[in-house]
This record gives structure tokens, sequence and C-alpha cells, in this order.
């Protein structure tokens, strides 16, 4: 049976995005559990060494923005090096 439509509607969502075998995979491997997917999609670690890389000196409140931080954070993550 592949009836997306008879699916629950979080299994549904992942069906039209990811199509039905992988939202049947998600199911198989996590059914009953509850998900809590984090706002940031990368570790911090990796954040840190691709600000260590990139920094210029000036350029903090662009590399906030394209990595969704705080400037001030930003700078405080370079200061301590």
């Amino acid at each position: 049976m592949r009836d997306i439509d008879a699916l629950n509607d979080v299994y549904r969502e992942i069906a039209d995005l990811l199509g039905y075998d992988d939202a049947l995979a998600l199911y198989t491997h996590f059914k009953g559990q509850q998900i809590t997917f984090p706002v940031k999609l990368f570790k911090s670690e990796h954040i840190k060494e691709l600000l260590k890389q990139q920094y210029d000196g000036t350029n903090a409140k662009k590399l906030a923005r394209t990595y969704g931080y705080s400037e001030r954070w930003i700078k405080e993550l370079l200061k301590k090096g």
C-alpha cells in the first residue's frame, strides 16, 4: 500500500518532502520515539572552525548573518581563540 494520503500527518509531510520510501524508512527506524530537531544544523565546533578560517578582522557582522548567530557570539568566540 503506497497511499500517501492514508499516512498520519507527520509521515505524510515527510513523504511529500522526501518520498514514500524514505518516510517508511524513518518510521521503521524511529517509530515510538519522540524526536526534536535542533535549530542549528551544524555543530558549534564546526562553525567555530569555519569562523576562524573566514574572519578577516572586519567581517563579524557578515559572518553572523551567514551562519545565523549573533555578532556578539561570533566576537566572543573569536576572542577565545
